[in-house]
């Protein structure tokens, strides 16, 4: 058995920057679970992406709908959006996909990718938040944030399971960027529980540093901690953006988001949220 895997860094705007997925192109293999999460471990990055054509008629080039899955490292996981970035671009560039969009089905539901101008729009589901009591949680707010008090702390419930802490509003980026949270301490404090991630987020504003290279305003800033998927922390999240949208678009009153990610890779990542879709 042989099938290409692409190795792609998504959402970057250099080299070295953004969020590496692997992708597996399958035609007529069929993989097992086990060989799934098995070539994910050898792969060792924070999504394998597994990909095939709905219709066995259907190739890379022509068709249009795909099934898709994700694993990491110890598990398969329900969503990624980073990760179908990599394989929409794979598709596309890499297989000179003649169509417009491209729709994959996934245990999230139908997610679709078009190719504009030499960007890719993701459609996903939109995933609200409801308040968090801080007091059940936080021993994991300090695991997280140490000392700083958070402004806000919401939960995000299935597919999710993240806790959201939201910085008061006079922090600033580097403080954001030097947190160190102990992703071990985390685990064990939580193991096997309602809660699989921690998004610790921050509005933009001139005062705290929320400018890319050539001098736009963030609206918020964010980082993604995954330990009980095997992820310390994630690069740049696609997923946990369905969340992040839904929340600041609720907070700011706006439907277009400019937001980055600001792991030690980073990304940038343009949103413009729906009733229940987000782009």
């Amino acid at each position: 058995m042989s099938f290409p895997i692409f190795l792609v860094d998504a959402f970057a705007c250099k080299q070295f920057e953004g969020n590496p997925a692997a992708v597996c192109l399958l035609t007529n293999e069929v993989l097992s679970d086990a060989q799934m999460l098995k070539i994910a471990v050898e792969m060792n990055q924070s999504e394998t992406a597994f990909v095939s054509p709905v219709n066995p008629s259907d190739t890379f080039q022509t068709g249009e709908h795909f099934n898709l899955r994700w694993f990491t490292p110890t598990n398969e996981v329900n969503l990624c959006g980073h990760a179908t970035m990599a394989t929409s671009a794979v598709i596309f560039e890499k297989r000179d996909n003649i169509n417009e969009q491209l729709t994959f089905h996934t245990k999230s539901g139908e997610l679709m990718v078009s190719k504009v101008g030499d960007e890719y729009v993701m459609d996903f589901p939109l995933n609200h938040t409801v308040p968090q009591d801080p007091t059940p949680v936080k021993e994991l707010i300090q695991l997280s944030i140490g000392k700083i008090e958070p402004q806000d702390v919401q939960y995000a419930a299935i597919p999710h399971r993240d806790v959201v802490i939201r910085l008061p509003d006079s922090t600033s980026r580097d403080v954001l960027e030097g947190l160190k949270p102990d992703t071990t301490a985390m685990m064990r404090a939580f193991p096997d529980s309602h809660i699989k991630g921690v998004i610790v987020t921050l509005r933009g504003c001139p005062e705290n540093g929320a400018k890319d290279e050539s001098g736009e305003m963030f609206d918020f800033m964010s980082r993604y901690f995954d330990p009980w998927n095997g992820i310390p922390e994630d690069p740049v999240t696609g997923s946990a953006h369905t969340v992040l949208g839904s929340y600041w678009s609720g907070q700011l009153n706006k439907t277009e988001l400019y937001a980055r990610q600001c792991s030690a890779r980073g990304g940038n990542v343009r949103l413009s949220v729906k009733k229940t879709r987000v782009n």
